[in-house]
């Protein structure tokens, strides 16, 4: 098969979650396992670290990857969903996977697949193990799915997890208290491996994730006791940060530049400060030089995108890829800090979700331009302008996402502002992302 032959073969024989939702969610890891075991176990070959969380464990993974690479590791990189190419889930040092390797592991495990009947997402974590295997990767960074006990990325052993914060998301499969998404998110978590939470959310969260790592007598830091990350200000388009050790005092990092500046990184940076010091407890040699450089470049070493980008000025557009209640709220209070103008909102869905509680926080006051991202589960603009009416949010509907930001361009003064969003897959039909 050709590449596109191959990739048509992935999304047209695999249950592709992104595409059918819950049709194509399959707990448990046995499958994988057989796949892995066909391969060899590549994921035994290298040393990983594991990332769960609601929100936010996209951002830690890629600048985790950025330190680790700028340290002079050969990183590996597997995170999920891709927003332009199938081949953005699959690094090494920041390069995407191969089309060759990918046509050569589907032709060599077509028969296993047919046999096995595994999830697209199951191959697609058999297959980045395999890489970087071959690769001979000195460490991958790993971006679990969804929840984490049962997540296809399940079967490594790390040298470090890390749970970033715990949201509602996805309750029909992870439950619907946050003691019971804390519980599958803490799934991750191996005996006496060291375990950092970025945020310290509440009581119930922390003692299901304190009891998970006694448990399994892994070595706990909650980030945020240990660290405060302030906000110091923008110079050159970076954000400035400073970091203190809450324990001792000492002011650990000053004027840290970021190129991620969604103000909601400054928690996912406490525990990227954490686990860094993690690795260097374990004998990793991560030097600050090596900090500072990837934190201020993490985009362009990794390829990130879409979290808190900013696509034009006058007006200035931004785009983020937050899609649930916590993601949004802090996305849209950060979006307000920087509006001066009319705020514009270029907003779609997919449909299995319930977004009543989404809709509710967006403003009033604003223009709304209803749209609907190239995807199967997507939400029908016109049932979006109905819904979104319902909570007072007004604006016209549009067949994709290219017209409706088109149309809030035109509409727009200069000290105007537009939000893309609302979905991941709204931001991966932004044109030159």
């Amino acid at each position: 098969m050709t590449y596109q032959e191959t990739i048509e073969y992935l999304y047209d024989r695999l249950p592709v979650f992104q595409n059918i939702g819950a049709r194509a969610f399959k707990p448990g890891l046995h499958t994988t396992r057989e796949l892995c075991k066909l391969l060899g176990d590549p994921q035994d070959q290298f040393p990983t670290i594991h990332i769960a969380g609601t929100n936010g464990k996209g951002s830690t993974s890629h600048m985790l990857a950025a330190i680790l690479q700028e340290a002079g590791y050969r990183v590996g990189l597997y995170t999920s969903p891709h927003l332009k190419d199938f081949r953005e889930r699959i690094r090494v040092n920041g390069v995407p996977v191969s089309e060759d390797f990918i046509v050569d592991f589907i032709d060599d495990q077509k028969s296993n697949i047919e046999r096995l009947s595994p999830s697209f997402f199951e191959v697609t974590v058999a297959m980045a193990f395999s890489y970087f295997g071959r690769s001979k990767v000195d460490v991958a960074v790993i971006e679990v799915g969804m929840g984490g006990r049962l997540d296809s990325t399940n079967v490594i052993t790390p040298e470090l997890s890390v749970i970033t914060n715990i949201s509602f998301d996805h309750m029909q499969f992870l439950g619907d208290t946050l003691g019971k998404i804390a519980a599958e998110k803490a799934g991750i978590i191996k005996n006496a491996v060291p375990v950092v939470v970025s945020e310290d959310q509440n009581a119930e969260i922390s003692d299901v994730i304190t009891a998970a790592a006694e448990n399994a007598q892994a070595p706990l830091t909650f980030a945020a006791r240990a660290y405060d990350v302030t906000y110091v200000g923008m110079r050159d388009g970076l954000m400035l940060v400073n970091i203190q050790n809450r324990g001792s005092g000492d002011l650990e990092a000053e004027n840290l530049a970021l190129d991620l500046t969604g103000s909601y990184q400054l928690k996912n940076v406490a525990g990227v400060w954490a686990a860094r010091k993690a690795l260097l407890s374990k004998g990793w040699n991560i030097c600050d030089e090596a900090v500072i450089r990837a934190l201020r470049a993490v985009g362009s070493i990794t390829g990130l995108k879409g979290r808190w980008q900013q696509l034009g000025q006058a007006p200035n557009v931004y785009c983020d890829t937050a899609h649930n209640t916590a993601g949004l709220t802090a996305t849209l209070a950060q979006f307000e800090s920087v509006c001066k103008g009319k705020k514009r909102f270029v907003i779609g869905f997919v449909g299995d979700k319930d977004i009543s509680t989404m809709l509710s926080l967006f403003p009033r006051d604003a223009q709304y331009y209803f749209c609907e991202p190239s995807n199967m589960r997507a939400l029908k603009a016109p049932e979006l302008q109905a819904r979104a009416l319902e909570c007072g949010l007004a604006g016209e509907t549009f067949g994709n996402v290219k017209e409706a930001l088109a149309a809030a361009l035109r509409d727009s003064a200069p000290t105007d502002a537009i939000y893309v969003g609302g979905s991941t897959f709204v931001v991966a039909d932004i044109e030159n992302l």
